[in-house]
């Protein structure tokens, strides 16, 4: 059977890219895995396949002259690909979209469980709006009225394609929610762009005191967000987007009222980044029209309920507890915070290095608790925040 050639070029940083693309049917597979930086105009001259992730910008500059003839990338946003480009030279094009929805879920869930019992925000007597409500703002907003929240969605593309549906203005988010979080993409032009949608003004307009940012860093206006905070101690922010990555606002970082700030990583659990490279292996298959082979599942395994001892008191406590447990954001806030010990020079290396280099964590759904004795109240707490409770 004769396999005909193709060559791949790779970022380092896809989980298990070797394994899935070194072979695929039908192709004699030459496959290069490089660091970000090395992924050049040179590069990828004779490629006929590019799959980056958000570092690496996509562009004319870099696939003009190439035969490459499908790009993907292994992360949810795209802004970082010229897609109009990739249109007008018929190249395909690909994304992980939808892929972390659980581990950005997961913790947007734990925020809002430390915001509860760390912070005095009584989830069940505040108000969340939700600014983006497609695959994760639509999850956050489901897990956020499960735990007894009220919440007012705002996404006026979805908006129109659905004008019956429960929709809300943004002036109506500004004016009756204490919570926002945003889960939009990073649009900078067309009908409803987004680049610093919270501006000066509308954070002068917002009566709620919590801003939640997980989406893209532009979409907040990071100095008017720092104004904002200064403007009263009891306004809080929660961070894991930043504009100018890696080259973030360090003043941003250092305010005590960004109470929980990490580098970019709530999707970055390592059942997230097996989804990634799954949703890739798939498109990659579908455009060479071949029947894939690879599955994460034969990778990963599944670790044994983890006995958890019922104590006395709130449930809520107990539940932040087991979601701290499961997803220690506390050691992601304090490796954000050490960077400032860093200069200027190295700073953006190590939040990048961070990033590439993240601690294993994994989806709640494979990783349950075994209450011990069994607490019906608290495990039916801990499923509405979305923790898998296995019985003895």
């Amino acid at each position: 059977m004769t396999h005909q050639p193709l060559v791949i070029v790779a970022d380092r940083h896809i989980w298990e890219a070797e394994s899935a693309f070194a072979d695929l049917p039908g192709y004699r597979v030459d496959l290069r895995i490089m660091e970000q930086g090395e992924i050049s105009a040179a590069a990828v001259a004779d490629a006929d396949i590019l799959l980056v992730r958000s570092s690496t910008k996509v562009d004319g500059d870099l696939l003009r002259g190439s035969r490459v003839r499908f790009v993907a990338t292994a992360t949810v946003g795209d802004d970082h690909i010229d897609l109009d480009y990739l249109s007008r030279h018929r190249i395909a094009f690909a994304s992980a979209a939808g892929s972390s929805t659980g581990s950005v879920v997961e913790y947007l869930t734990t925020v809002l469980l430390v915001l509860h019992c760390d912070h005095g925000v009584a989830l069940p007597d505040s108000t969340l709006g939700v600014i983006g409500v497609g695959r994760i703002g639509g999850r956050v907003a489901e897990r956020a009225a499960a735990l007894g929240m009220r919440v007012l969605r705002n996404d006026p593309p979805l908006w129109q394609r659905d004008p019956d549906g429960a929709w809300h203005p943004l002036e109506t988010l500004l004016r009756e929610a204490d919570l926002l979080t945003i889960h939009t993409p990073l649009l900078r032009d067309g009908a409803h762009p987004t680049y610093h949608l919270l501006d000066a003004a509308a954070l002068r307009r917002f009566r709620g005191w919590v801003v939640i940012n997980a989406a893209r860093g532009a979409v907040v206006d990071n100095r008017a967000l720092l104004a904002w905070l200064d403007g009263d101690s009891r306004r809080l922010a929660v961070l894991d987007c930043w504009e100018g990555e890696p080259r973030i606002d360090r003043d941003l970082l250092a305010h005590p009222g960004v109470v929980v700030a990490t580098p970019h990583i709530a999707g970055h659990s390592l059942d997230g980044k097996a989804a990634n490279t799954q949703f890739v292996y798939d498109a990659l298959c579908r455009f060479l029209q071949v029947q894939g082979e690879w599955h994460m599942n034969r990778i990963l395994t599944d670790p044994a309920p983890q006995p958890w001892p019922v104590q006395a008191g709130s449930p809520w406590r107990q539940v932040a507890a087991m979601a701290r447990a499961r997803y220690p954001i506390d050691d992601d806030v304090s490796a954000c915070r050490a960077l400032l010990a860093l200069p200027d020079e190295r700073f953006a290396a190590a939040f990048t290095h961070y990033r590439r280099h993240y601690p294993v964590r994994r989806s709640w759904a494979r990783s349950p608790f075994l209450l011990e004795p069994y607490d019906a109240e608290l495990a039916e707490l801990a499923t509405r925040a979305g923790l898998a409770i296995a019985r003895g």
